[in-house]
This record gives C-alpha cells, sequence and structure tokens, in this order.
C-alpha cells in the first residue's frame, strides 16, 4: 500500500504544485506523453502520485480513494457540501489565489450591494415575469451565499464556457464568478458588488479524513508532515 497524492494534471497549477512540492524535497514528475495521466514521486517514501483534474480531486478525497489531494478551496465547498467531514487542510500552497464573486453590470449605477440586488430582482420580476438571472458555475455557494444576504427572486443558469460573457449575449443578467485582478470583469463592462464577495480561494493541500490510513500511509503522512514543519 501506499499513500496516494493527486494532484492536476496539466497547466499552470500542476506545475506550480510540482515546484511547491520541490521546495520540501519532494520530486513529482509527469512519466510517459502528455495524453498519460502517470507520475512518478522521489525523495520521499510510500507516496504514489495520481494526476486528475482539480474538480475531480475533491471527490476522489471525499470517497477515500486518495489520501491527499491539491485543489482549490472553491472547487472543495462547492463540490463536497459536507466537505468539513470529509477533508481537512493540511497547508494552504500559496498560488491559485482568487475570488468567488457576484458582479452585475457597470450601468447598473444604483446597485451597489445585496440589498440593491434584491430590489432590482423583485422590479425584474414584476416586469417580466421570470425572475433574474445570474450565471455560475458555483451554484450550492452562490444560492447559499444570496439566500444568507437575502436576495430572492434570482434564478441560476448554469455556465461552463466564458461566464462574463453571458450578460453581454443576454442569457443572464448577472454572474457570479471566480476572478483574480477583474480584469476580466471590467472588459466585459462588470462591477463587483461591494459585499459580494462569497469566498477567498487558493490552491491548498487537503488530507481525506475518510481513507483508509495504514501503517505505511501514515508513516509517509508524518514524514511529509516533518518537512512542511521544518519549512515554516
Amino acid at each position: 500500500m501506499s499513500l496516494k497524492l493527486g494532484v492536476p494534471s496539466k497547466g499552470r497549477l500542476m506545475d506550480k504544485t510540482f515546484d511547491w512540492f520541490a521546495r520540501i524535497g519532494v520530486r513529482l514528475s509527469r512519466t510517459g506523453s502528455d495524453r498519460e495521466y502517470a507520475g512518478a514521486v522521489e525523495g520521499i517514501d510510500g507516496v504514489s502520485l495520481v494526476l486528475l483534474s482539480a474538480g475531480e480531486i475533491p471527490r476522489e478525497l471525499a470517497a477515500g480513494r486518495l489520501h491527499l489531494g491539491v485543489t482549490g478551496t472553491d472547487l472543495v465547498r462547492e463540490k463536497l457540501p459536507l466537505w468539513k467531514s470529509q477533508v481537512e487542510e493540511v497547508a494552504p500552497l500559496g498560488f491559485g489565489r482568487a475570488d468567488l464573486v457576484i458582479a452585475v453590470p457597470r450601468a447598473w449605477v444604483d446597485v451597489d450591494m445585496l440589498d440593491d440586488l434584491d430590489a432590482v430582482a423583485a422590479a425584474f420580476r414584476a416586469r417580466h415575469g421570470h425572475r433574474l438571472r445570474i450565471a455560475t458555475k458555483y451554484h450550492r455557494l452562490v444560492r447559499e451565499f444570496l439566500v444568507a444576504g437575502g436576495v430572492a427572486d434570482f434564478a441560476l443558469v448554469d455556465s461552463q464556457g466564458a461566464t462574463e460573457g453571458t450578460v453581454k449575449n443576454e442569457t443572464a443578467e448577472a454572474i457570479a464568478d471566480i476572478t483574480s485582478t477583474g480584469e476580466t470583469l471590467r472588459a466585459n463592462h462588470l462591477k463587483i458588488l461591494s459585499d459580494g464577495l462569497i469566498l477567498r480561494s487558493q490552491a491548498t493541500l487537503w488530507r481525506s479524513l475518510v481513507a483508509r490510513w495504514g501503517e505505511a500511509e501514515r508513516q509517509a503522512m508524518a514524514e511529509l508532515t516533518a518537512r512542511l514543519e521544518a519549512r515554516r
């Protein structure tokens, strides 16, 4: 048996994860071609590398098929309704930072807060006969945030592409999406509500609370923990 470590399988998130582990003396590498999701671990015994999409890692941690995994705070909290009983944070990695926010058209000059959005949503439904549409990939987090903020008369519409373009394309009236600099929102004539921050996210190393931890896995985790403590 070995400790199974899941990391993103491609792109900057994979590269930065490899770099982060290298700084604690653990070398992760991809083996084979870009189409093969195989990897190797050097510098620590009893660890095997599993390459997955960042969106799959929360599910695999919650199922106990991974012992550790690197993925965003946003994905864990969106995909795992009971995340506190399924995973725990080991270490924030300091990259992949982004905010999940509510944004509305800049032309809505009188809309700056959630209370304003609630008033607009009520007026929109009275005028058009259907709820104000908010495009997002994060249905659970956004719904919980809006309901807690007292916003009613909204409907979440799924957006798996360029969420920022849905307002311009008239498939939604507002959006809830991840942003790191806000430049894409501004380019699409959108503004973030002053109290519209839902979640601050970053790449994080998570530990599964439901995976089976034998002696080999516990020893590998203890070695990894010692290296993390030494780096702090």
